[in-house]
């Protein structure tokens, strides 16, 4: 079988999904114990209960990745991002997770993280022009 190349710009969940399922399996081979695990944490409007922010995260092994943090400015600088990590790390330990991890830009929430006792275990420079990306690790006591 030759198998055809396809290049597109556009999200594709079914893709996506055949390629998180093949590695999962390869994963399962190799390191045996594989069960990721999406964790969300929302903040929600109280009058609409729309979704205004919140955090991704998932669970695979014994870490836990945050993928997404996300509060509105209005909400910003009043303690809904300790909230979210404080919830997100409660989990993780539920689930087992002896380390959480996360990325962010050098515009983003680096002395937040850092403050919280994440400490850098890797940078990108230059990524975007003229600012950097850093991925930060905290190991998480039982």
């Amino acid at each position: 079988m030759i198998p055809k190349l396809a290049l597109t710009d556009q999200a594709n969940p079914a893709v996506r999904d055949v390629i998180l399922a093949g590695l999962l399996e390869h994963n399962e081979a190799s390191a045996p114990g594989v069960k990721p695990r999406a964790l969300t944490v929302s903040l929600a409007d109280p009058e609409t209960g729309a979704f205004i922010g919140g955090l991704s995260a998932r669970s695979l092994w014994d870490h836990l990745f945050i993928e997404l943090v996300f509060i509105p400015e209005a909400l910003r600088h009043a303690g809904w991002g300790t909230k979210l990590m404080d919830m997100a790390e409660d989990e993780a330990r539920a689930r087992g997770c002896r380390v959480v991890w996360l990325d962010t830009f050098s515009f983003q929430a680096r002395p937040f993280y850092e403050k919280r006792g994440y400490t850098v275990f890797g940078t990108l420079n230059d990524f975007p022009p003229g600012h950097a990306r850093y991925f930060l690790r905290k190991d998480l006591e039982a």
